[in-house]
Formats: C-alpha cells, sequence, structure tokens
C-alpha cells in the first residue's frame, strides 16, 4: 500500500493531470508565465501535446482561450486575426482576453479585487465586495445620507444588502450598483428618473433598492447624465431616467421613471457591454455589433450624420468593414471602441485633439487610430474632451484637454491639447489594470492594488484633503475600514 503520508514533488504527477489543473483553476495569463519562466516541467512539451504547442503552459493557455466567452463569440477570421496580433502567442491572447473582461468590472491585483470609476466631482471605488466614495456629495452620489456634503478621504457606504457588490458605476449626479445576486441600488438625483424608484423626484441620499428589478438579476450598469442603462445576466436591457432625445431606445421620448426593458434586443441575442453618454448610449450585443441610440448632436452615434436615433441602429461603419467590436466608451461629446483584435476607434467631436488624429476635425463615422496599431489595447475610457487607452503590456496612453492636470502630464499646462495619444511616463512603472476619468480627475489602478489619481481636487474628489490638484499621478489610500475617515459634514 502506497504511502500516503509522504511528500511528493509536483513533478511526479502525470502530465495531462497537471494540464488538467492549469485549465480548470482560475489561473491569470500572467500566472501561467510564471510557472513557464520558473519551472521547467511547465516549459517543456513532453511529447504529449501537439508539436504547435512549445510548452505545457502554452498548450492550457490555448484550451482556456477556447473557453472565454470573448473567444468563443469571435468568428473564425477574428479568432485568427488575434492570434497573428499575438504573435501566435496562446499565453499573450489569454491576457488579452482577460484584461478587457476586467477593464468593464473588477481587476484581480495582489491587494483584492478592486474597480474604479469617476463622476463629475467625485470618485468611488469598490474594494474586495466594499464600496468607498469621497469628493462632492450635494446630489447625494456618494451614499453617505443628506447630512455628508463632502468627504475628504474615502468612506465606505453602508449598504441595506448583505449580498457583496460586485460593479459600480458614477456618473454627474447619481450612481449605481450591482451585488453578486444581481440586485442593483441607486442614490443620486433622482429629479429625472435616473434612480429608477418611480414617481419619486427628491434626491436618493443611500444606496436603494430597485424594486422594479426584483428577480430580473443583473450584471453591468451604466449611469448617463440623467439617465441610466442595466445589462441582465440574460442579456438583456433595461432602461430608466429622462428620455428627452431616445436615449432610453423605447423608440419614443417618453421619460420612464422605473426601468423598461428594450424590445429591439429581443431578436438579436445577447448583449454583451452597455455604455452611457451624456445623452446617448450605445451597446454591444454578442457578434460584436454596436447599436447607439438617443442624441446626435455631436456625431457620438457614428451614423455619419446628427439625427437622434429613437430606437437602437448598428453603426454600419463596423459592421460592412466585419469589424468586431468588444467595448465602447461614451464621452461627453465623442466616443471610443476596442475591437477584437486591440486596435482602437475614435469618432464625434474632435475639441482639443479628444479623437488623437491630431488635429481638432471632427469625425462623423469611427476611424481607427493610426498611431497605435503598434499596441494591443484592452481598455478605452472617454469623457470630458479626453481619452485613454490601456494596452495589454499595462501601459497608459491619453490625448484630448489636459482639464486642470486630468490628462497625467505633469510637463503640460493644465489647460493645454494633446492632440494624439502619448504614454504616460509617470506610469511607465506600473502595470495600469483599469482607469476611468471624469470632469476634471482620472483615478486608475495597478496590478499590485495601487489606486492613483490625477487632476482637479477642489472637491477632494482624489481623496486627498489638502491637495488642490496633481498633475501627475499621487497615489490615493483607501481605508478598509471606518476609522481616521474624515468627512466635512455642514455646521449647525
Amino acid at each position: 500500500m502506497a504511502d500516503r503520508t509522504r511528500g511528493f514533488c509536483i513533478e511526479e504527477l502525470p502530465a495531462h493531470l497537471i494540464l488538467e489543473i492549469l485549465t480548470t483553476g482560475r489561473l491569470s495569463a500572467v500566472d501561467l508565465a510564471c510557472l513557464e519562466s520558473t519551472c521547467r516541467l511547465f516549459g517543456g512539451s513532453h511529447g504529449i501535446f501537439p508539436s504547435k504547442f512549445q510548452s505545457m503552459v502554452e498548450c492550457a493557455a490555448f484550451y482556456l482561450c477556447q473557453a472565454h466567452s470573448l473567444f468563443s463569440s469571435l468568428p473564425l477570421s477574428a479568432r485568427k486575426n488575434l492570434l497573428d496580433r499575438c504573435s501566435r502567442n496562446w499565453k499573450k491572447v489569454l491576457r488579452f482576453l482577460q484584461s478587457v473582461e476586467r477593464s468593464s468590472n473588477s481587476v484581480e491585483t495582489s491587494a483584492g479585487n478592486i474597480q474604479v470609476t469617476t463622476g463629475k466631482y467625485h470618485t468611488l471605488v469598490l474594494h474586495d465586495s466594499s464600496v468607498f466614495s469621497c469628493g462632492s456629495s450635494l446630489c447625494g452620489v456618494l451614499g453617505h445620507g443628506q447630512n455628508t456634503t463632502q468627504c475628504t478621504a474615502f468612506s465606505r457606504i453602508n449598504f441595506p444588502s448583505f449580498s457583496p457588490v460586485i460593479h459600480i458605476s458614477a456618473s454627474h449626479n447619481h450612481a449605481a450598483f450591482v451585488t453578486q445576486s444581481g440586485e442593483v441600488f441607486t442614490c443620486g438625483d433622482n429629479s429625472s428618473f435616473c434612480c429608477g424608484h418611480g414617481e419619486v423626484r427628491r434626491t436618493i441620499f443611500r444606496p436603494t433598492l430597485i424594486e422594479a428589478l426584483k428577480g430580473i438579476p443583473c450584471k453591468q450598469v451604466a449611469t448617463g447624465l440623467n439617465f441610466t442603462v442595466f445589462l441582465t445576466v440574460q442579456g438583456q436591457v433595461f432602461t430608466c431616467g429622462s428620455n428627452a432625445h431616445g436615449q432610453l431606445g423605447h423608440g419614443d421620448t417618453i421619460d420612464r421613471s422605473t426601468p423598461k426593458i428594450i424590445e429591439f434586443f429581443e431578436e438579436l441575442g445577447q448583449v454583451f457591454q452597455v455604455a452611457a453618454g451624456a445623452s446617448y448610449t450605445f451597446s454591444v450585443t454578442e457578434d460584436g455589433i454596436v447599436h447607439s441610440f438617443g442624441s446626435c448632436t455631436n456625431f457620438c452615434l457614428g451614423h455619419g450624420d446628427q439625427h437622434d436615433e429613437l430606437v437602437p441602429r448598428a453603426i454600419q461603419s463596423f459592421k460592412r468593414r466585419n469589424i468586431h467590436i468588444l467595448r465602447v466608451s461614451a464621452g461627453d461629446e465623442h466616443a471610443v471602441a476596442l475591437d477584437s483584435s486591440g486596435f482602437v476607434y475614435t469618432w464625434g467631436r474632435g475639441y482639443c485633439g479628444a479623437l488623437g488624429h491630431g488635429e481638432e476635425n471632427d469625425k462623423t463615422i469611427p476611424e481607427i487610430l493610426t498611431s497605435l496599431k503598434g499596441y494591443l489595447a484592452v481598455q478605452v475610457c472617454a469623457r470630458k474632451r479626453k481619452t485613454f487607452v490601456l494596452t495589454d503590456e499595462g501601459s497608459v496612453f491619453a490625448f484630448g484637454w489636459m482639464g486642470f492636470g486630468s490628462l497625467g502630464f505633469s510637463d503640460r499646462g493644465s489647460s493645454d491639447k494633446v492632440m494624439k495619444p502619448r504614454m504616460l511616463d509617470n506610469l511607465r512603472s506600473q502595470y495600469v489594470s483599469q482607469i476611468s476619468t471624469g470632469l476634471y480627475h482620472t483615478v486608475g489602478v495597478t496590478n499590485r492594488g495601487l489606486v492613483f489619481g490625477f487632476g482637479d481636487n477642489e472637491r477632494a474628489q482624489l481623496g486627498h484633503e489638502q491637495m488642490r490638484g496633481s498633475l501627475k499621478p499621487t497615489e490615493i489610500v483607501v481605508q478598509r475600514t471606518m476609522d481616521d475617515i474624515a468627512i466635512a459634514a455642514p455646521s449647525g
């Protein structure tokens, strides 16, 4: 009988069993690369894998890619293009897929799971299911109650639900939170019904459950200027709030006080991602088609005209060229998209170089950013006349209006224009996993869990009490307890 107390080395396990362990766990592409570089066992093919795989780890990465939802949604041509873009390295393909997936959700860091999102004058950070907020709370967006007008440091938000929060979204005057059970909570200015609580036009000062979505589990939420978009686990889309330009997608301009399903998508299959701009909306379906609807004053819908769309309309520029879009970001006056090969496209108003083409001309339909073709982008982020792009190697590119230093270039003035994508040298030593930009400030997180911010801090939106602003990335400390957190409340 074998001695079960005897210690053993992993090399003693059969190769096929080790491969099974690698492909059924939650290993990231970085984990696989570390295994391959530190142990000869994982670097060899052992003669049992197809010759196209140079190592056991490469074979494991291949199987993990095949099982990934983003990869399985791609047509064969798009899969081939992505593999070629990644130098036929399956570990790099896996890193791309995982990075894109996490760009709009929580990112795994050595300090825990973190998501950052920025509003007009405030910031929200999700850290291991706890949500923290700082900045101005004049409309209740910080979720700390009506006695709080400003938080000068990050403060934990108390939720009436025991289910962990897994996704957050912040806009100008309201915020939304999705829990692990699929429930959605909102707070902030509800004068336009954007919080989804029915005919209640008062401010919602604390996160409140949207009763109309009970029994309809959601996985993502996008907050626009005065409306909200909800994406369910089943890939359905609901909207509520102001509908002056048709941004709710129901074929009319009638406001909705509670979430209503967009029936248009019921025949198109699942929606993978939603994004909300000032008065317009994007959706990305599983086949990589982008639909846009709402206001087209700034050409943000990407149809080549300035006509508002009351129902979702596919962006033909992508569709005709068989460009499979994975993610899209809706700015105030422009938009940016990421395709399945890691290329970036921009369109809308070209103010201050926000489109990154070296001039300020408007683009009525999406146009590829040629200056970034040599990089594999994994996240795109647009807001007020500025754009950020993250690459698979953790680099950050920014362009557009400096806006009180919110682009992060310490050698440029607070109102300068950066006309083409430029790498943020101040973050070159960091691997940035996610970034979000507000009106005049920007916040990001690295793979080590470091949260940093730059730009305006006049209302403490960077979480620093003494600093008025910063032209370069500055570390932000997010307290894990309520101790020593300063909350500025009105006197009297």
